[in-house]
């Protein structure tokens, strides 16, 4: 069996029909930062398939649970900090 040279999060990230997010958000140290660029990117999406709400946290689940172990939990509280700050965001819209 050929062994696969390329992940398929990868492909996903690249190819995908999800958000196009600001380069670098996820690396943010402030996450109001992060949920208002996640909002942005989803209300502007003409690709999403659901609620903008849902597919901004979609993102940001999926490059959670990609990073996996490797991320720091200093990164991991900002992040649940932002999808804290993503629902009221989407709450007053």
């Amino acid at each position: 069996m050929a062994k696969r040279t390329q992940r398929w999060s990868k492909r996903v990230t690249e190819e995908s029909n999800a958000l196009d997010t600001e380069p670098g958000v996820f690396t943010w140290s402030d996450p109001n930062a992060i949920a208002r660029s996640l909002k942005r990117s989803a209300l502007s999406s003409t690709r999403r398939k659901g609620t903008p709400l849902r597919s901004a946290m979609s993102m940001l689940n999926f490059y959670v649970n990609r990073a996996g172990r490797n991320l720091p939990s200093s990164r991991k509280t900002t992040l649940k900090k932002a999808k804290t700050k993503l629902r009221e965001l989407f709450k007053g819209t």
